[in-house]
């Protein structure tokens, strides 16, 4: 998945790469993920949002059926944060968050509207954990 142009052809031939690839894009998305399963919310930009609503589920459902594999492809996604005293992403997710989560079948999010970013005017979003 190619977001934006990947070399910009000017009149002299190409004049600058983009700055923003598919890789930084999925990465992004992979600390977004994380930072929400450890801390239980995060802002977004509006653009962000149904990227990491997508991987959520598809985390929780990876947590909810439990077995190794799954850990091992869930391991493959979250980073490994260490937070003061606190257990790493993946415990957490399938520890606490797939017991949470078992009569649940998907809107594991809630999605709130915050006001615009002052810098640059992007709409902003805040993604929190269902209760």
């Amino acid at each position: 998945m190619q977001i934006g142009r990947k070399n910009v052809h000017g009149k002299g031939g190409v004049r600058f790469k983009t700055p923003y690839t598919s890789s930084k894009h999925k990465g992004q998305v992979r600390n977004l993920v994380t930072e929400l399963v450890l801390f239980e919310k995060v802002t977004v930009t509006r653009g962000m949002v149904k990227d990491v609503v997508k991987e959520f589920d598809h985390l929780v459902t990876l947590a909810k059926r439990g077995d190794l594999h799954a850990r091992r492809q869930a391991a493959a996604i979250l980073r490994k944060y260490h937070v003061e005293d606190k257990a790493d992403a993946l415990t957490k997710l399938f520890d606490d968050l797939a017991k949470r989560f078992a009569s649940r079948n998907g809107g594991y999010l809630r999605i709130y509207k915050l006001e615009n970013r002052k810098g640059d005017n992007a709409p902003i979003r805040l993604l929190t954990l269902a209760d």
